[in-house]
């Protein structure tokens, strides 16, 4: 699949993958990490693993990755106007180099495929239950 157009489940996957994490999913495609929460109960429960929307997980990505975020809408410079598109570039250095530049509905969206395309390339193999 193009890493371009990960969404929800599959995008959080690989970015797991990306990390070298273990994760399952639930029958409503949430993806988790192996590591366990506690509630008032003291019942546990595995942590969804959601970087595509959670800030707490993609951000420290965005900022350990150094990964440069842009707005676009149809190619002209947002001034305070609503955001129809985040557009997230990505210039890492790494050997070779592979800049890249993806875009997505939200920043986080755009950000972990930006992520994604930069360790694991522009075409992903997923998993049976994620396809």
């Amino acid at each position: 699949m193009k890493t371009s157009e990960l969404t929800g489940a599959a995008l959080d996957w690989a970015v797991a993958q990306c990390l070298g994490l273990e994760v399952t999913f639930d029958s409503w495609g949430v993806c988790y990490i192996g590591k366990v929460q506690r509630d008032e109960s003291g019942l546990g429960y595995p942590a969804p693993f959601e970087p595509s929307h959670n800030w707490a997980q993609g951000g420290p990505i965005i900022e350990r990755e150094k990964l440069w975020i842009g707005y676009s809408a149809s190619g002209t410079t947002l001034r305070l106007v609503v955001m129809e598109d985040a557009v997230v570039q990505c210039h890492k250095v790494v050997h070779p180099p592979r800049p890249c530049s993806t875009t997505g509905p939200t920043v986080l969206i755009a950000a972990m495929r930006c992520y994604v395309v930069s360790k694991l390339g522009d075409e992903i193999e997923l998993p049976e239950e994620l396809k």
